[in-house]
């Protein structure tokens, strides 16, 4: 019976980067000499074990062979014959499947530090072909790996096409392909993943609402860029460096899907592109079944993000709405959320990307003046129910108009 430390945490070490999680394999041993030596079972598909002490997980060396659609069609084997070779084979890169001995001894028959050293995603066998998760997985690892360099070996990218066509991606679950994505949505450079996943036709698959805003054309005078897909990722990587919010960079990617049914004789305009992209929003997150959280605000971006943009040009009942809408008044934080989305969506276009968002600093100005509004002045005044909630909001409107006034007044 050995033990090495394997996947990730090998790898990242490797890499010069934090390890966070811990995997090891097992080789030689049975479910029972696990649970002998205190280990707790807790894998369903095939036996994991939790360490007594640690709680870090430890699997039984094993092969897949694959049996049916998807990436749960597989009869699995974890006999204590399988070696430590055979277990990483089954593994989707190379960087994956190096191994590390209890004695710091590195096993490494696919050449993954090789390929550590180019900056290569690399596929170990055409056994990759077998699990469409892997679609996924290799996006999310060009996403995290993007700023160290790597890229992704056209022969695994072909691979990663041929799954895509053979219509493997289909039966991939709505919880897995959301897992992967809020994954890639955390990482440094969230945008890649999309590209890569268009790159071989996955996105269309996937994410079909935001795959059709490639070619769609903006006013070259707001958006220098045009490219409704490009500006859309240019988004995202706005979002990415401004906030670790996953919510926020969600809303950033889906913030112009109206844009993708704007009919052609329309073209380069987009009117009414706002709430036109609230049905694709709620269409794609109920297929994915992303979090209610990430649909709200996703749906107020939406909405309003023009409505930021105008700030300077609004009355003060339309900024008081947006306000309202968004639900500012009900969680604080949630305007930020929103302030950041729209300020990503405003510097997410070419050559402006490094200018100063002052609607966004006049928003959260009108939003200070008018949140607290003192109701019991109000009441012995002789408001109650509806009428004190009218009232009250006339006074937010008014502090927001004060706010306004001064704003002109200083110019």
């Amino acid at each position: 019976m050995e033990v090495y430390l394997v996947g990730g945490a090998v790898r990242d070490h490797l890499l010069g980067l934090e390890v966070v999680d811990h995997d090891y394999v097992v080789v030689g041993a049975t479910p029972d000499a696990m649970k002998q030596q205190g280990f707790k079972e807790v894998g369903k598909d095939f036996p994991v074990f939790l360490h007594p002490e640690t709680g870090e997980e430890y699997a039984l060396a094993r092969t897949e062979r694959k049996s049916g659609r998807g990436y749960k069609g597989f009869e699995v084997n974890f006999s204590s014959d399988i070696t430590l070779e055979q277990d990483l084979q089954r593994r989707d890169l190379t960087i994956n499947a190096i191994a590390q001995h209890e004695d710091g001894t590195l096993v490494d028959p696919y050449h993954g530090q090789t390929d550590l050293q180019h900056k290569v995603l690399r596929h170990i066998s055409p056994a990759f072909a077998e699990d469409p998760l892997r679609v996924l997985r290799v996006a999310r690892f060009a996403a995290r790996f993007h700023h160290l360099g790597f890229t992704i070996a056209p022969e695994t990218l072909a691979l990663m096409t041929e799954l895509t066509n053979q219509g493997e991606l289909e039966y991939l679950t709505a919880e897995r392909v959301w897992v992967e994505t809020h994954k890639a949505l955390s990482t440094r450079s969230p945008q890649v993943f999309f590209e890569v996943l268009r790159e071989c036709g996955a996105l269309n698959i996937l994410f079909p609402e935001i795959n059709q805003l490639w070619g769609i054309p903006n006013p070259e005078k707001w958006h220098p860029e045009i490219d409704t897909g490009v500006h859309t990722m240019m988004v995202l990587e706005q979002a990415a460096r401004k906030t670790d919010d996953i919510c926020v960079r969600f809303a950033a990617v889906v913030h112009d899907l109206g844009k993708g049914v704007t009919p052609k004789e329309q073209w380069p305009q987009h009117r009414g592109h706002e709430e036109a992209g609230v049905p694709l929003i709620k269409q794609l997150c109920r297929r994915i079944k992303a979090p209610k959280d990430y649909e709200n605000l996703a749906i107020q971006v939406s909405r309003f993000h023009l409505h930021s943009h105008k700030m300077f040009e609004l009355r003060p009942k339309t900024i008081h709405k947006v306000l309202k809408s968004i639900g500012a008044y009900k969680k604080e934080s949630t305007l930020e959320q929103f302030i950041i989305a729209c300020e990503s969506d405003f510097n997410g276009r070419l050559g402006l990307e490094e200018k100063p968002y002052q609607q966004g600093d006049l928003l959260r100005q009108c939003y200070q003046a008018s949140k607290k509004v003192d109701a019991q002045p109000l009441i012995e005044r002789g408001y109650e129910g509806a009428k004190l909630g009218e009232a009250i909001e006339r006074e937010r409107v008014r502090r927001i108009k004060s706010v306004l006034e001064k704003e002109k007044a200083a110019e």
